[in-house]
């Protein structure tokens, strides 16, 4: 009985020390602009680098008529995929997969 209470006891004493699982973390949930080392830690899920020397930062996603970048393996892009809703017309080719250079411009599917 004297355990279950002092189990109970540092239970209490250590919720509030434990992050709230909606709040931003350390990890992920990173806005634009934070560094990152993949895409699934940004809100945005787009881990932009500017070259192969630079370092990663959560960016916003491509609108319409903007360069964009089909998803990767990686999780690091040099053009962010497209916002929702929106298809990056590029074309894929084995070689630009692997060095992350297929580029194409967002559009919208519904309009052909």
């Amino acid at each position: 009985k004297v355990l279950l209470s002092c189990l109970l006891l540092a239970l209490l004493l250590l919720a509030p020390a434990l992050p709230a699982p909606h709040e931003r973390g350390l990890i992920f949930n990173l806005d634009i602009g934070e560094l990152c080392l993949q895409s699934a830690q940004c809100k945005s899920s787009c881990c932009h680098r500017s070259n192969g020397l630079s370092l990663a930062r959560c960016a916003p996603r491509a609108a319409e008529t903007q360069e964009c970048s089909p998803k990767s393996l990686y999780g690091v892009y040099y053009k962010c995929p497209c916002e929702s809703g929106l298809s990056c017309d590029a074309d894929k080719t084995i070689i630009g997969s692997i060095t992350n250079s297929d580029f194409g411009i967002c559009k919208d599917p519904q309009e052909g």
